[in-house]
Formats: C-alpha cells, sequence, structure tokens
C-alpha cells in the first residue's frame, strides 16, 4: 500500500470513529433528558420542557415548637443510641426542649466504685442539650433501685447516711446549675401507700426523705426537686399516701418543689381523673409533671390498638395543659426502636411516639394537633 493509501484509509477510519462517538453521545444525551435526571436549557427530544424536579416535602411539626410558654416537653435519653445513632440525634434535638438521662445519672452508673465518679455518659447527655437549647431534668439521686454493689446492707446507719449524703452533695455540685430539675426521691411508696421497705427506710428511718432534698437543695439552691412515683395518675391509696406525704414534708419546711407522675400506662385504659387529681397536689402550692410517659400496646399492635394508645398520649397531654401548675411531660423514649417496654412486659410494645423507622405514630399526630388547637398560657407554676 502506498503511502497516500494509508493515509486515505486513516482519515476514512477516524471519520466512522468520529460519527460513532456522534451517535453514542447524541443516544445518551436524549435517554437522560428524557429520564428526568439531567439538565437541560433547551427543549428535549420529544419537544417538551424538561420536567421540574419535585417541590421538597415540608417539614412535619415540631412538638418543641408548639408546646405553650411555661411547659417543658422532653424525653429520656438512650446513651447508646445518642452516641451511635445520628437519626435518633436529630430527632432528638428537634422534637424535644429537655431530656432526662434514662439510666447514665443513677447511682450505679455514677459511682461504681467509693468516690470514683464515671461522669463520662452524663456529661454526654448534658453536652448534646446545651449545644440543641434544651435543659436537663436529673434522674435520680434516691432510689431502692440501682444501687452500687459497694454499698453494704450491714454497715451502721451512721456510715450509711454519711454515703448517701455525700453521693446526692456530689451528684447535684457537679452539675449545679446545668440541671433545671432533679427526682430527688424516686418510688419512696409501696402500692398499698405505706412507705416502700428499702435499704434506706430499714437503715435510716423515714427522715432520709426529708434529708435527701435537704442535702439537694444545699448543692444547688436553684434547681427544682421533685419526688417521683409510679401508679398515682389517678386518686388512689397510693396516690392519697403521697398527697399526705408532700403536704407533711412541706410543712416540716423541707423543699420538695414539686411531684412527677412517672404514667407508664396501657392503650386499652385510659386514665380516669388525672387532671383532677393534678390539681390536688398542685393545690399543695408544688408543680407537678409527667415525667416518664409511656403507652404499651399488647402485641401485634394494629390499626385500632394504635387509635386508642393515640387517644391515651392526647389525654395526658391536654391533662398537663389544662393545669397551671403543670411545667413539663417527659416522654420514656421516643422511638419503638430504643423502648425499654418489650423488656420488662412480656408481649407488649410500640409504646412510643415514633415506630422503629422513626416515623410518626397516630399518638405523635395527636399530640401535634391538640396543641395546634391550644391558645398559649402563661407561665407555669
Amino acid at each position: 500500500m502506498t503511502a497516500d493509501s494509508r493515509r486515505s484509509s486513516r482519515s476514512t477510519l477516524l471519520l466512522a470513529v468520529t460519527l460513532a462517538l456522534g451517535a453514542v453521545l447524541l443516544a445518551t444525551l436524549v435517554v437522560v433528558t428524557a429520564s428526568g435526571h439531567g439538565r437541560s436549557t433547551g427543549p428535549s427530544v420529544a419537544g417538551s420542557a424538561t420536567p421540574s424536579p419535585p417541590a421538597p416535602t415540608p417539614e412535619r411539626d415540631r412538638l418543641r415548637d408548639l408546646m405553650p410558654p411555661g411547659v417543658r416537653i422532653g424525653t429520656a435519653i438512650d446513651g447508646r443510641a445518642l452516641s451511635l445513632d445520628s437519626t435518633y440525634r436529630d430527632v432528638l434535638a428537634t422534637e424535644f426542649d429537655t431530656v432526662t438521662a434514662e439510666n447514665a445519672m443513677k447511682w450505679r452508673n455514677l459511682e461504681p466504685s467509693e468516690g470514683v465518679y464515671a461522669w463520662v455518659g452524663a456529661d454526654q447527655l448534658i453536652d448534646f442539650a446545651q449545644r440543641s437549647r434544651q435543659s436537663v431534668y436529673g434522674h435520680t439521686l434516691v432510689w431502692h433501685n440501682d444501687v452500687p454493689q459497694w454499698v453494704s446492707p450491714d454497715w451502721s446507719p451512721e456510715r450509711l447516711r454519711a454515703v448517701l449524703r455525700a453521693h446526692v452533695t456530689a451528684v447535684v455540685s457537679h452539675y449545679r446549675d446545668r440541671v433545671w430539675a432533679w427526682d430527688v426521691v424516686n418510688e419512696a411508696l409501696d402500692e398499698d401507700g405505706t412507705l416502700r421497705d428499702t435499704l434506706w427506710l430499714r437503715k435510716l428511718g423515714p427522715g432520709y426523705i426529708a434529708d435527701a432534698f435537704r442535702w439537694a437543695h444545699a448543692a444547688d439552691p436553684s434547681a427544682r426537686l421533685f419526688i417521683n412515683d409510679y401508679g398515682t395518675e389517678e386518686r388512689s391509696r397510693k396516690s392519697d399516701a403521697l398527697l399526705k406525704l408532700v403536704r407533711d414534708l412541706r410543712a416540716q419546711g423541707v423543699p420538695v418543689d414539686g411531684v412527677g407522675f412517672q404514667a407508664h400506662l396501657e392503650s386499652a385504659r385510659r386514665p380516669a381523673g388525672l387532671a383532677a387529681n393534678l390539681r390536688r397536689f398542685a393545690a399543695l402550692g408544688v408543680s407537678v409533671a409527667i415525667t416518664e410517659l409511656d403507652v404499651r400496646v399488647k402485641l401485634p399492635a394494629g390499626p385500632a390498638q394504635l387509635r386508642q394508645q393515640a387517644a391515651v398520649y392526647r389525654d395526658v397531654l391536654a391533662a398537663c395543659l389544662s393545669v397551671p401548675a403543670c411545667v413539663s411531660l417527659t416522654v420514656w423514649g421516643f422511638t419503638d426502636a430504643r423502648s425499654w417496654i418489650p423488656g420488662y412486659h412480656r408481649g407488649y410494645g410500640a409504646a412510643c411516639l415514633l415506630d422503629a423507622q422513626y416515623r410518626p405514630k397516630p399518638a405523635h399526630t395527636a399530640m401535634i394537633e391538640l396543641l395546634g388547637t391550644r391558645r398559649p398560657r402563661g407561665p407555669g407554676a
């Protein structure tokens, strides 16, 4: 082949390759434009304008944005989820304006050895709350559960009292001015209204309750101090006994600022007389709070059960909002993915406002709708 022939052959081949590449690019442009995933400043091959991208979904209402002034909306925090789950953190930061440590502030976790404190988990919660413009509700200083093993029931009353005082003072002092309220004494009463038979009652007598409040107040005079219990949401022997206990403590000058009602409820039973019960405690001159609200459902949880659950959540919120002394409502976890209920109540679950995929359930919708219909109220007691 001559040099001219070789040059002519190469030119022909180059032209063919160029035309083939051009056809491929044109075909790609047609596919991308027609699918709506590419951008085009002119008409598509079909002669119609490129479809506009879908409008962004409006952001849903958040509980913290709708609560009236003077009433906090909160949740208990799972420390592991706070560390590892970004979706959990995002919802927590946007939905609530106060937080409670589910476990991080309990004595066993805070002081695993006498005088040796492990502040990391609780400090993490405090730091997150400050970044998210949230207040912190401390839980709990004196309880018959979660007492560290190094605290011996064989100690003398004097030593046991000194150790309890040191614990309360150290914890409240460490978080002075960073915790707005404390569950000072938790679950002091039995179902029949008598004082619960605990290590503290057996060794220190009933005066341990007043002592704990006085120690906490001395460590942080600005913190609001609560006594907290379960099964006291309605009028009963236990709630009557709690009312008398608070009245007597305040008559003695004990700084009891509030009463917490845990409200671990069932969807099949709406609480009767909750608002009236809150009002009779408020008449003592104390604040009241719903501190651990969840509404467990008998599994499997179908639409009817979730509607019942929504009605209970709505009723509890309505009761709190109807009593000016009700200063906060806290749910005990907000997603079914992190709920304590299945592990403690066999056959029950689905107790939270959001499902395991963080989608709002009818209970969340019911609370949002109730808040949307109410006028703001003034600051609580």
